[in-house]
């Protein structure tokens, strides 16, 4: 635009319009001065040559062609993916040049169909065994699944855990967290890890076999890995532990744009565990406590229902999902993908007001609602040991969304 009030013709030399996406990383928290980048497409056009501007409002149309590979949009405390055009006007010389910018969000739906062994079921074990009473022995044995490894923002991640305490000594409460992990690739890698939600349950008596079925409601976050971008990685984890004696089983998860179209194979609400996963035996207790575990109660076959003790979430009804901008329909109660297409939303940022998008939405909408932003989400701790990487907890998988070592 060309103002009013400049009067006579404004000269220039060119009009030029800059359209760029890149990725900048630092070694410092909120740091903007890059000590790595990386650029995904870098484009120019001249839109006027030398000349003048009349007084008045002047309009050159443009338009650029994004390429297919580029990342989806993402800001972080030591990092970000940033698209965005930038206009300037270039004036003779002693002459103020007059510059603009917009930024421009892009999504790069990810398909959790997409990724290798999505449908297999997610389960893993652990046992401890550990000392009490000086000369006791004990041990214990947490498993823990979920009915996917991928989800969308608004489905219900459905937790089941079966915790057998072998001892005559009561456990502590269990907790299940869902974890953030965002590496940046500086000098070397820094891991920034956040608890997203946390819910915790009641501790299993002394010779008892507990079951507790849990479910948290995937808030808006970026997306797993962020393809195309080779300096920051997202992974997310599910962390169930007890705190004694210590016991922790972490699951990878995905978060992505497109559901899981597979039905879950994870067991449901009964006893069963997933299809090819051996079931549990469940030794006998020692020959010198052959009286205490007979007077403990029920066999461990039998197992007893975990209470929960507090949700960082709050339980919104099923009506609440439509008050927030964008969000996903509520899907059946199964867990299985909404019958109908959803537009995939965008969510850029790990901030405590995440910009979320949807089709058809103006702009950014923080997301303040507790539903999609926990009460409890913690802050980041640096240095902090990091959990295992997709790859040391699944074997083999795709290398394009693992960060490298």
């Amino acid at each position: 635009k060309n103002s009013q009030h400049w009067g006579p013709p404004h000269p220039l030399h060119a009009i030029r319009v800059t359209c760029t996406g890149s990725c900048g990383v630092s070694h410092k928290a909120n740091d903007a001065a890059w000590v790595v980048e990386e650029s995904y497409f870098n484009s120019s056009l001249s839109l006027a040559d030398k000349g003048s501007l009349s007084a008045g409002e002047h309009s050159f149309p443009f338009q650029f062609l994004l390429p297919a590979t580029a990342p989806t949009s993402f800001e972080g405390p030591f990092g970000k993916i940033v698209h965005q055009v930038r206009a300037a006007i270039h004036t003779p010389r002693f002459s103020k040049d007059h510059n603009c910018s917009l930024v421009f969000y892009i999504l790069s739906p990810l398909n959790l169909n997409s990724i290798p062994d999505i449908e297999q079921p997610n389960v893993a074990s652990a046992t401890k065994k550990f000392s009490y009473k000086l000369v006791k022995t004990g041990s214990v044995v947490l498993t823990a699944s979920t009915d996917l490894r991928g989800y969308v923002v608004g489905q219900a991640l459905r937790l089941h855990a079966d915790i057998e305490n072998q001892s005559g000594k009561d456990t502590s409460p269990v907790v299940a967290s869902l974890l953030q992990k965002v590496s940046y690739k500086a000098k070397r890698w820094i891991h920034d890890v956040r608890t997203i939600a946390e819910v915790e349950g009641a501790g299993v008596k002394a010779w008892r076999r507990a079951q507790w079925h849990e479910q948290i409601l995937v808030p808006a976050l970026p997306q797993s890995a962020l393809p195309g971008c080779s300096l920051i990685h997202i992974d997310y984890y599910l962390q169930v532990s007890l705190k004694a004696p210590e016991a922790t089983v972490t699951l990878p998860v995905f978060i992505g744009n497109i559901a899981v179209n597979h039905a879950p194979l994870s067991p449901g609400p009964g006893l069963g565990l997933p299809p090819g996963v051996p079931a549990l035996v469940v030794p006998s207790a020692p020959p010198q406590e052959e009286a205490e575990a007979a007077a403990g109660g029920p066999h461990f076959l039998d197992p007893v229902s975990l209470s929960t003790k507090s949700h960082s979430q709050q339980q919104p009804p099923l009506g609440t999902l439509g008050s927030v901008p964008g969000a996903p329909a509520p899907g059946p109660q199964d867990g299985s993908p909404a019958p109908h297409p959803l537009h995939p939303p965008l969510c850029i940022s790990t901030g405590a007001t995440v910009p979320y998008f949807a089709e058809g939405s103006g702009g950014p909408v923080p997301t303040t609602s507790t539903l999609i932003l926990p009460p409890e989400y913690s802050s980041w701790g640096y240095p902090y040991e990091a959990p295992p990487s997709y790859e040391q907890s699944c074997g083999d998988v795709d290398h394009s969304l693992t960060p490298e070592s």
